[in-house]
């Protein structure tokens, strides 16, 4: 039976009309509409699922928009599409969480799930809202609350327990996982439409994670067998979880309740109700894996541009002092950066060598990209094809990555209760369906609440335990490496050990045709990888006359499967007792991130990943040569395994006064793979909050999320870099009326805090707004007039393929895009604050090499300041937000605002901008077992 679905036998009968542009023509849809006439009936409620050992004391909270339910029937998109009707929970978390933007100023401890729910185990008897034991089963019910519909799914065995798992997570997000695992096969346009952002998704994950079926087997079979009880124990789990999957694929296809999605792309018939929807196989859930690890897990890449901007600096400064350039603007390890673990401990990794070796820096203008896309057709081959496709290539070989954030931890020694407080959770971006569903499990050795990504929520992967709690952000250090192997014969053999090796030849086959759903017409292409030992080709170049290919190798690849011990092991309350054992279960997960933890006592840090230990003299900024002597120490290219650092060596930490991450650097002489970890960063906005209410103490859970929320909404060019720039420009009188109009207006923004927020709730006007346009159009220009004159053209340019020059909220550029909320991670305020306050004459650690604005000269970088400033004081609103497909050109709170990006039939409204996680916690537990 469905749940939460309304509909009509008749809608069940109906095909989807042809030629509905973007699942709808409003006319077409009318006389359908108005069939629906009695929805199906409910479950029934039942008692309240018994809450069980919690000790949170009712103040666990949690939130994700836009709602827990993702699936969608083809009457219900069709009426979400023409009408704006929302199925039940599709929606019901959107408010409250974008209502906090303008709320939180009056935030107390009583009003907190007013923006958040309560994430208390179990559900109280009168919130039942439904309860069903799948496909019959006596050992699992799954209990739905009322207010959010989450599933708290009670097991009496740990097979039934995972069986309702999957089950679940198929009610939710059924066509979204779907989506995803052929994502991860490199096959989205065959299934979903050949539009171009389809092909710019498949073909960045293609690039990186090129596997095969055989491939995607054996990561499990690797992973089971070397991980005893507990591998044998994750396969058991797993295959009663696709159990659950493949019972509600199968319930839902007789019974005709499957997301009409199915329909709209061509897959089912809505008359007949001929077509398949697949079964889900255990090798989907690594496909699905692969894709949320390269999106948020695998820090590193980026070496081929640096070696291009290192050339380019000794090309201009001369080898010397081009090499001290280019340090200073890498910021490898900057005094000034604010940090994770700030109580003075070292964790050297990824550190610059004293005597490089190795290195195979390309010959100057020889680095071309490997193609990846062959054999295009029809609209595989259009502009907008290329375009969609050169947006993948970048991105995926960029060391900059999407950031996943954020956390604030204090310890009980500071708050007014005397127990931690954490605020935390990732920042995945905005879709509908989220991409993170929410879930409470309980079972044999199995009890947690809290998100897990749609079709791996077999564990939580975020979330609460019985007494404590632990959360994530993407860490980025450098666990992907490039290494030059020299050709010989022709350009698909490679050298490998002294011997002319094949590379292997991998390719994926595409074409689509026009559906409902994606009226892209017809078109086709071949992805195709060259693979080698080390990893797949990326680039081609010569190096000293010789012809190589540059590889990428990470030491996640073919290992995204093992990770599911850790989730495991965080999910088990026999094992998570302490802050030490939180710690030890985190370890097993390879994937780069920043792990936080907290309970009635105690706070926690673990930085995770496989960080390959390299050979002597190996600097990870730069490509080496393919060669036994420059591989990781004790590498195995059969099973892509190494030696890798200590556990003692990653920044961890137990119960510092406080803890920030907001994908800054981790720790003193700790190496992120991407630029930016300088005097300025959007770390700093939370750290400079949580230093005063700590340094004030008694900390609350509303004053810590008011912290949050207020960093929220700021500007970090506004809060940090700004009053320099003032201080430049208002070091002698301002005469020019232009000029000292819109230094009037940036002073009172900034007398104000430097937010990008609304006069009122619901205004859909922010309040400054010329302030902020004229930052806005002024920053990219006085980056340019203070750096690329002393730079020049060639390295400016350079640099700033290494590192973004802004992020801001309405950016469509940077690895988040527009309308994705995730703001000034990447830009170059660091470089401007450095540089600013050397030309005022302020000490600055870390300095850049060279002073910039004015060669130096105050006078002169106050006339370059000035005169962008005037500039950007006239250059018009539609300019400076020109509009898209949301939003009008001009209109500045749109072009800001988060949307809910559609993977599937129902949209949502857009949301005021806020830079903030998408699934977030608020925790403090009142007691321990």
């Amino acid at each position: 039976m469905p749940r939460r679905t309304r509909h009509h036998a008749l809608f069940d009968k109906l095909r989807t009309p042809r030629k509905l542009p973007g699942f709808l023509k409003a006319a077409s849809v009318c006389v359908l509409i108005a069939g629906l006439l009695s929805p199906l009936a409910q479950a029934t409620p039942a008692a309240a699922a018994t809450a069980s050992n919690d000790y949170c004391g009712g103040q666990c909270s949690d939130i994700l928009p836009p709602g827990e339910n993702g699936n969608a029937t083809l009457a219900q998109v069709l009426l979400n599409q023409a009408f704006g009707i929302q199925p039940d929970h599709a929606e019901d978390q959107l408010g409250p969480y974008n209502n906090l933007a303008t709320g939180y100023s009056s935030l107390t401890d009583a009003k907190i799930n007013t923006f958040f729910n309560d994430s208390s185990f179990g559900v109280a008897s009168d919130q039942v809202a439904s309860t069903e034991s799948p496909a019959g089963r006596s050992d699992v019910t799954i209990v739905r609350d009322k207010k959010t519909g989450v599933p708290h799914i009670t097991g009496t065995t740990r097979y039934g327990t995972e069986f309702g798992a999957g089950y679940a997570a198929a009610e939710d997000r059924l066509w979204l996982m779907d989506v995803f695992r052929h994502v991860g096969r490199g096959q989205l346009t065959t299934f979903a439409g050949g539009v171009a952002s389809n092909q710019g998704l498949e073909q960045e994950f293609y690039r990186n994670a090129p596997y095969t079926e055989a491939d995607l087997q054996a990561q499990i079979d690797n992973a089971v067998a070397n991980n005893g009880t507990r591998g044998q124990q994750a396969l058991a789990d797993a295959n009663a979880y696709l159990a659950g999957i493949n019972s509600y694929i199968d319930a839902s296809d007789s019974g005709r309740y499957f997301p009409g999605e199915y329909v709209l792309t061509g897959h089912k018939d809505s008359i007949t109700n001929a077509g398949t929807i697949d079964h889900f196989k255990i090798t989907d859930l690594v496909a699905l894996a692969s894709v949320i690890g390269t999106l948020f897990g695998s820090g590193g890449g980026g070496e081929v541009n640096n070696a291009i901007s290192l050339l380019a600096a000794q090309e201009k400064y001369g080898v010397t002092e081009g090499t001290k350039v280019w340090e200073s603007f890498r910021e490898r390890n900057d005094p000034e950066a604010a940090l994770t673990v700030h109580n003075g401990e070292s964790f050297p990794y990824g550190t610059k060598p004293s005597d490089p070796q190795g290195e195979a820096l390309p010959d100057a203008g020889t680095v071309t990209t490997e193609p990846l896309v062959y054999d295009a057709t029809g609209t595989g081959a259009d502009q907008s094809a290329s375009a969609a496709s050169a947006a993948a290539t970048a991105t995926a070989l960029s060391s900059a990555k999407r950031g996943m954030s954020n956390a604030l931890v204090v310890s009980g020694k500071y708050t007014a209760s005397g127990h931690p407080i954490a605020v935390f959770g990732p920042q995945t971006g905005y879709f509908a369906p989220q991409l993170l569903m929410l879930q409470e499990i309980q079972g044999p050795g199995i009890s947690a609440r809290g998100a897990s990504f749609a079709g791996l929520s077999m564990y939580v992967e975020l979330g609460r335990g019985q007494d404590y709690a632990w959360s994530a952000t993407t860490s980025g250090q450098d666990i992907i490496d490039s290494y030059a192997v020299e050709l010989c014969q022709d350009d698909y053999h490679y050298l490998f050990h002294g011997t002319c090796t094949a590379m292997d030849e991998v390719e994926q086959k595409n074409s689509w045709k026009p559906t409902t759903a994606d009226g892209t017409a017809a078109g086709s292409y071949t992805m195709r990888v060259w693979k080698t030992k080390y990893g797949p080709v990326e680039y081609r170049a010569t190096v000293g006359g010789k012809k190589v290919a540059y590889t990428t190798l990470r030491s996640s690849y073919m290992h995204e499967a093992d990770s599911i011990i850790g989730f495991q092991m965080l999910n088990d309350p026999d094992y998570v007792k302490s802050p030490q054992t939180f710690q030890s279960a985190v370890q097993h997960i390879n994937f780069t991130f920043n792990w936080f933890y907290a309970d009635s006592s105690h706070t926690a840090y673990y930085n995770s990943g496989n960080n390959p230990v390299r050979a002597s003299g190996v600097d990870p900024e730069f490509p080496v040569w393919g060669q036994a002597a420059y591989e990781w120490q004790n590498w195995n290219p059969a099973t892509n395994t190494s030696d890798y650092t200590a556990a003692s060596a990653h920044p961890n930490s137990i119960d510092q006064d406080y803890y920030i991450s907001w994908n800054n650097k981790q720790a003193l002489n700790y190496t992120t793979a991407s630029w930016g970890d300088g005097s300025v960063h959007r770390g700093n906005l939370l750290d400079d909050r949580v230093k005063k209410l700590v340094a004030a103490g008694g900390v609350t859970r509303s004053s810590l999320v008011k912290a949050m929320a207020d960093a929220s909404l700021t500007d970090l060019r506004a809060e940090d870099v700004l009053p320099d720039l003032l201080k430049v420009i208002n070091s002698s009188t301002v005469t020019d009326s232009t000029a000292a109009a819109a230094v009037t207006k940036l002073q009172t923004w900034l007398t104000a805090g430097g937010k990008r927020t609304e006069t009122s709730a619901g205004s859909k006007t922010y309040a400054n707004a010329d302030a902020v346009r004229i930052l806005d159009a002024w920053w990219p220009l006085l980056v340019k007039a203070e750096f690329q004159p002393g730079l020049g053209d060639d390295l400016y340019t350079a640099f700033t393929n290494n590192l973004y020059i802004d992020e801001t909220p309405s950016a469509a550029h940077g690895p988040t895009g527009s309308h994705a909320g995730s703001s000034f991670q990447y830009g170059w305020w660091s470089y401007v604050d450095k540089d600013i306050r050397s030309v005022l004459g302020q000490t600055v650690s870390g300095p850049l090499a060279q002073q910039y604005c004015g060669g130096g000269s105050l006078s002169a970088c106050r006339d370059i300041l000035i005169s962008t400033l005037k500039t950007a004081a006239g250059t018009s609103a539609s300019t400076v937000y020109p509009g898209d497909s949301l939003c009008s050109a001009g209109d500045q709170w749109c072009a800001d605002s988060i949307v809910q990006r559609t993977l599937g039939g129902i949209k949502h409204y857009n949301i005021s901008w806020q830079n903030r996680p998408t699934f977030q916690q608020v925790v403090e537990f009142t007691s321990h077992r």
